[in-house]
């Protein structure tokens, strides 16, 4: 069985070239059931001053967490994921429109950046989010703390 090709969970680009993209790669340790469901991605952060490759690891509860963020977000309001075990991606949306992103990865860079996003880009970052949990769906429950077990539907 082939893997996933890798997909966009966050894209967002201007024709200036400043783009912050969140590119899931895949589960970051597949089989083993206490890291099946983290997701790998490479965090690719472009601007005139600044050409980086991150990596950040997804766990289930930070997609749920983008997904409430993501149906919540409006002007003068900020998004986030990752943090809390290193690299933080963070969007502020302008009363105008425009974004400002901040990546920090504390051992590591620091940058921000501002771009327009086309209109829809919520709606478009809603499906990106769908189709990466139907690509690599939750397999694997704790059914007690530290007790694990894959769930029913868990495809080999």
């Amino acid at each position: 069985m082939t893997e996933p090709a890798p997909m966009d969970l966050i894209h967002l680009a201007d024709p200036d070239g400043n783009r912050c993209i969140v590119r899931v790669t895949g589960r970051s340790q597949p089989g083993v059931l206490t890291d099946h469901d983290v997701l790998h991605a490479d965090v690719l952060v472009s601007a005139s001053f600044v050409d980086a490759r991150l990596d950040l690891y997804l766990f289930q509860r930070d997609l749920d967490s983008w997904e409430q963020e993501l149906s919540n977000l409006g002007p003068g309001q900020t998004i986030s994921i990752g943090g809390d075990r290193g690299l933080m991606l963070g969007i502020h949306v302008h009363e105008d429109g425009w974004l400002s992103i901040q990546v920090s990865d504390p051992d590591r860079l620091t940058a921000a950046l501002g771009t327009r996003p086309q209109e829809g880009w919520i709606a478009e970052h809603r499906g990106r989010l769908e189709q990466v949990r139907l690509t690599w769906p939750r397999q694997v429950t704790e059914t007690a703390p530290g007790a694990y077990k894959r769930s029913p539907n868990h495809k080999r």
